[in-house]
This record gives C-alpha cells, sequence and structure tokens, in this order.
C-alpha cells in the first residue's frame, strides 16, 4: 500500500510539473518559437483552430492588417502567414509584458518576420507560373512593410 502511495506522489508531482499552471516563461517562448519555427503552417493553423490548443497563448488575429490591400488579392493569399505572424508577435510581447523576460527584441522580431517571408513564399512556389512572380513581389512588399512598420 505504501508503494502505490509512492507512485501516485510521483505521478502527481510529474503532472503538476508539465501542467501549463506550472510552465515557465521561458517555457512559453519555447512553445512560441515552435509553433513559428518548429512547425509546419498547415500543423499551426491545425492547431490555432483547434478547441484544445493551449489557452496561456493568444490565437487571435487581424490577418494582413495592410490598408487597402488585406490578405488577399489576385496572385496571393497571405491569410495563413499572417495568422502565424500575429501570433509570433501577440505572443512574445505578451510573455515579455506577464514575465519581464526579454521575449520582445529586435532578434526575435527579425526571426518572426523571416518565418513570415518564408511563409508567403512556400504559398507564392504553390502557386500558378502565370501568379507566382506577381505573388513573390506582394510577399517582398508584405515582408519590408512589416520590418518597417511592423
Amino acid at each position: 500500500m505504501r508503494f502505490i502511495a509512492v507512485v501516485l506522489v510521483a505521478v502527481t508531482s510529474v503532472l503538476t510539473a508539465f501542467s501549463p499552471a506550472h510552465a515557465s516563461a521561458t517555457d512559453d517562448v519555447g512553445y512560441v518559437n515552435q509553433m513559428i519555427d518548429g512547425v509546419s503552417l498547415p500543423i499551426f493553423i491545425q492547431t490555432a483552430d483547434s478547441p484544445w490548443r493551449d489557452s496561456r497563448f493568444d490565437w487571435s488575429t487581424d490577418l494582413c492588417s495592410a490598408p487597402l490591400i488585406g490578405s488577399t488579392g489576385r496572385s496571393f493569399d497571405f491569410t495563413n502567414p499572417c495568422r502565424r505572424h500575429d501570433f509570433g508577435y501577440r505572443n512574445l510581447k505578451l510573455i515579455e509584458s506577464r514575465s519581464g523576460l526579454d521575449a520582445w527584441n529586435s532578434s526575435s522580431k527579425l526571426r518572426v518576420d523571416q518565418r513570415f517571408l518564408a511563409d508567403m513564399r512556400a504559398h507564392c512556389d504553390s502557386r500558378g507560373w502565370l501568379t507566382r512572380s506577381s505573388c513573390r513581389a506582394w510577399a517582398l512588399t508584405f515582408y519590408y512593410a512589416v520590418r518597417q512598420f511592423g
């Protein structure tokens, strides 16, 4: 009986240590980095749309808030790259404001922006040859806009 009690205490301790309520700011940064650089865009979108997504994070988005252009055009649809970009910006800033950890800085902003460009380019590569070059030009325009004003 004593053995079972010890095992239950050990299992409870392990589960508590890895529960969201006990996650550290460093763990949160790791999770955000994983969602930005460690998973494909389709996996990110599947996670973001899941009712079981981690509620500690801000999954909201205003998509591409480009005036007059929005998230889509004749040659592109950057809706999903914009969703991941918003996730990176919002959550790294949120972690910093909650914990004081230097999560949002020029290096992390550059990394999120570079992932945004890579996601847009991957989308452009899936387009037909007639619209691919226009899509790539729009991707660079969006990238330079976030680098300058984001």
